[in-house]
């Protein structure tokens, strides 16, 4: 029975790619660069030191990855702040209420950084719900390398047989996968670049889960 839902977050809990992607984007500029549309939807799913660290090596960056780092973390706030259209994925909190309701741990485990996760999470009141925050800049690799959810699994209150993980990612559901997770595909129309057929299933829309649902998984 399952007993822990490990949730990524952008694209499952909140979209918030749309700011990211102006903050990338501007930061671009301001280096001086030109990222192509399919390098950077190559990025999904990782870490921002992971993509910086890419960036630098592919355009020969003489900036500190720590520097591009905090500098793109400050475009993201001040974009997120002032963002006021920006909302939970549809159907997920009413799954997040029914699942913590029924006593099922539930667990984040994103690329974004911690800033950022706890930035969603204080604007929609979602720490109530999560018994941890995990987040990728934690780990030397991201995802599709399976560190964070092996550590995400490790926290659970039981083995990772009885855990499942919600992507919307290639590079998620590759991690999911190699870390021997069950997997729920979350296919959305921010994913439509994305593939989801490692995913053990895939749904199109929250309402298609609920306690009872996942509780019958793997």
């Amino acid at each position: 029975m399952i007993q822990t839902v490990i949730f990524d977050m952008d694209g499952v809990i909140v979209d918030t790619e749309p700011v990211h992607h102006f903050a990338y984007y501007q930061h671009f500029k301001e280096l001086g660069i030109e990222v192509s549309d399919e390098m950077y939807r190559s990025f999904t799913g990782n870490s921002t030191r992971n993509i910086f660290q890419k960036l630098k090596t592919h355009f020969d960056l003489q900036e500190d990855v720590e520097n591009l780092i905090l500098r793109k973390r400050q475009l993201f706030n001040e974009a997120f702040d002032l963002k006021e259209d920006l909302y939970l994925i549809e159907g997920v909190e009413d799954l997040i209420k029914d699942l913590h309701a029924n006593g099922i741990q539930l667990i984040v485990a994103s690329s974004a950084s911690k800033v950022t996760i706890n930035r969603v999470f204080t604007r929609f009141n979602l720490h109530q719900y999560f018994t941890h925050i995990v987040s990728g800049e934690d780990f030397p690799k991201s995802k599709p390398h399976p560190a964070i959810f092996e550590h995400a699994a490790s926290l659970s209150i039981a083995p990772k047989e009885n855990c499942i993980v919600i992507e919307d990612s290639t590079n998620g559901i590759q991690a999911a996968v190699l870390a021997g997770i069950f997997c729920v595909g979350y296919d959305s129309f921010h994913s439509k670049d994305q593939d989801l057929s490692k995913a053990n299933i895939i749904i199109q829309h929250f309402d298609e889960l609920n306690f009872e649902k996942v509780c019958q998984l793997n």
